[in-house]
């Protein structure tokens, strides 16, 4: 495939959902709905539960259920799933990440690990029910601050 010439890769203007896999979806709910605030999209009984953040998606799947592949031939999405956990960047500000410091430990949820990396900005780690690794960094982690 290397050596097939391509045409130029169009940009892509964003990312438009990110999965993570969740075996129990009600712990899951109570936890990106209830302790993150999530606006919830919609629920598929023990199948999925998606949630808007910002300008993405975020699809909480059952990874019992999606290996199994859809059973609407209209939506033909493959069979897919993950074993063990994940991980997901939220972006918040300095302001904003602290707030959450205050509101995860309200919540009991502990934190793994809070520091800043060499250009400043600072990063959070913690788990969901799941045991995901979930991570609220300032986005000057990525991108200049100016």
């Amino acid at each position: 495939m290397d050596d097939l010439p391509l045409p130029p890769a169009p940009a892509f203007p964003g990312l438009l959902e990110a999965a993570l896999y969740c075996p129990d979806l009600d712990a899951a709910e109570a936890f990106y709905g209830g302790i993150l605030g999530l606006e919830r999209i919609t629920r598929v009984a023990d199948r999925h539960v998606f949630y808007r953040v910002g300008h993405t998606v975020l699809l909480l799947f059952n990874p019992a259920r999606t290996r199994e592949g859809g059973s609407n031939p209209e939506i033909p999405v493959p069979p897919h799933g993950a074993e063990g956990p994940g991980h997901l960047c939220l972006a918040a500000d300095a302001q904003s990440l602290a707030a959450w410091v205050e509101r995860l430990e309200a919540a009991g949820v502990p934190l793994e690990a809070d520091f800043h990396w060499p250009g400043g900005a600072r990063s959070i780690y913690f788990r969901d029910p799941a045991m995901n690794s979930l991570e609220i960094a300032e986005p000057r982690l990525w991108f200049d601050a100016g």
